[in-house]
C-alpha cells in the first residue's frame, strides 16, 4: 500500500543522527559505484521553475525522484519512492524539512571526513531555513563550542542564534562582519543565495574546512576564485553535478585552472577509495549541490518509521 506523508508527519520522524547515517551510507555506496543519480533538471516558465532530481539505490531496492517548485519566493518539495524490483509506487512525501535536514547532513558528513577532528569554532554565512540543518549537523559530528553567524537581516539573525543555541546547546552568536565570521574559525559554512563572493580569501587560515552549500546554480557564487584556489583539496558530492551547477567552481573550470579529475567525490572519501584531509594545515573545500540518492535514502527510512507507527494516508494507486 502506497502512502502519502504530510510535512508534519515527516518532520516528526526525522532527527539529525538518523539523517546523517542515511546520507553517509548512501554516499559510500555512490563512491563504490553502486547507485544511479542524474543531475538536476529545471523547467523555467515565466512565473515558476520546476526542479527535478532522480536516481536509484539498488541496496535499498528503491528508485524515485525529488521534485520541487519555486514561485513567488516560495519553494515546495516532494519525494516520490518506487520499488526498484516491481516498479510499484511506495510513497509520496512532503519534503521541505526532509530536504533541509539532508542538505545539512551532507555538509555534516563532509565535515566529519574533511574538517580537523579538533575543530571547535565555526563561522556560518546565512541564517535562513537551510542554515539550521548545517548547524545541527556540524555540531553532531565535531566538538563545536562556538558558532558565529553572519546575515543581512539582523532580526532574523538574532532569532536564528537564539533558536540554534537552544537546539544545539552550543554558543551560537551573531558575527559583526564577514571578516569576524571567518577569522578564527576552524570550519566555514556558506548557505546563502548570494551571486557574489561572501568573504576575502586571505582571511582563511591554514587548516580550515569550508562547506559551500548555497551555490547550486551558475547564477550564484559564494566563494571567490582566490578562495577556491586556496583549497588544497576540492571535494564534491558528484563530479557530474558539480560540472553543471557549481557556481563557485565554474569560473576556474572555464579558465582551465581546475579540472574535475582533480576533485574527489564525498562518497569516494567515505568509502576509502580516495583520500580526504592528509594534514592539519590543509584547507579543504566541500562543494555541495545535492543528489537525489541522498533524498531517497532518507525518505526510505522515514517511510519505514511511518509504517511502524501507523502514520500516513493510503494512496489510491
Amino acid at each position: 500500500m502506497a502512502l502519502y506523508l504530510k510535512e508534519d508527519e515527516v518532520g516528526a520522524l526525522l532527527d539529525m543522527p538518523f539523517v546523517l547515517d542515511a546520507v553517509e551510507q548512501v554516499m559510500a555506496a555512490h563512491g563504490r559505484g553502486e547507485t544511479v543519480d542524474y543531475p538536476r533538471q529545471r523547467v523555467r516558465l515565466p512565473a515558476t521553475i520546476t526542479h527535478l532530481l532522480q536516481g536509484g539505490v539498488p541496496d535499498l531496492n528503491v528508485s524515485g525522484f525529488k521534485v520541487y517548485t519555486s514561485a513567488g519566493g516560495r519553494a515546495r518539495f516532494w519525494v516520490h519512492l518506487f520499488d526498484a524490483t516491481s516498479g510499484d509506487p511506495l510513497a509520496v512525501l512532503e519534503a521541505d524539512r526532509l530536504g533541509m535536514m539532508r542538505t545539512g547532513a551532507a555538509g555534516g558528513i563532509a565535515a566529519k571526513w574533511l574538517a580537523r577532528p579538533d575543530a571547535r569554532v565555526a563561522g556560518v554565512f546565512g541564517a535562513g531555513w537551510q542554515a539550521q540543518g548545517q548547524v545541527l549537523a556540524l555540531c553532531a559530528v565535531r566538538p563545536i563550542e562556538r558558532v558565529k553567524v553572519f546575515a543581512r537581516d539582523q532580526d532574523r539573525l538574532a532569532t536564528f542564534c537564539a533558536q540554534m543555541s537552544k537546539a544545539t546547546g552550543r554558543d551560537v552568536v551573531p558575527a559583526a562582519s564577514a571578516e569576524q565570521t571567518v577569522r578564527g574559525s576552524d570550519v566555514i559554512v556558506t548557505i546563502t543565495t548570494s551571486p557574489k563572493p561572501l568573504f576575502d580569501a586571505v582571511w582563511l587560515a591554514a587548516g580550515t574546512h569550508v562547506t559551500a552549500a548555497g551555490s547550486n546554480s551558475l547564477a550564484r557564487q559564494e566563494l571567490s576564485e582566490a578562495a577556491v584556489r586556496r583549497a588544497d583539496l576540492i571535494c564534491v558530492d558528484s563530479r557530474d553535478v558539480a560540472q553543471r551547477e557549481a557556481g563557485d567552481l565554474m569560473p576556474l573550470l572555464e579558465k582551465g585552472r581546475t579540472h574535475p579529475g582533480r576533485w574527489v567525490e564525498l562518497g569516494e572519501v567515505v568509502a576509502g577509495i580516495r583520500p580526504g584531509r592528509s594534514g592539519a594545515d590543509q584547507i579543504t573545500l566541500f562543494e555541495s549541490q545535492g543528489m537525489a540518492i541522498q533524498d531517497l535514502a532518507v525518505a526510505v527510512r522515514v517511510l519505514a518509521r511511518a509504517r511502524e507507527r501507523g502514520l500516513g494516508t493510503p494512496l489510491p494507486y
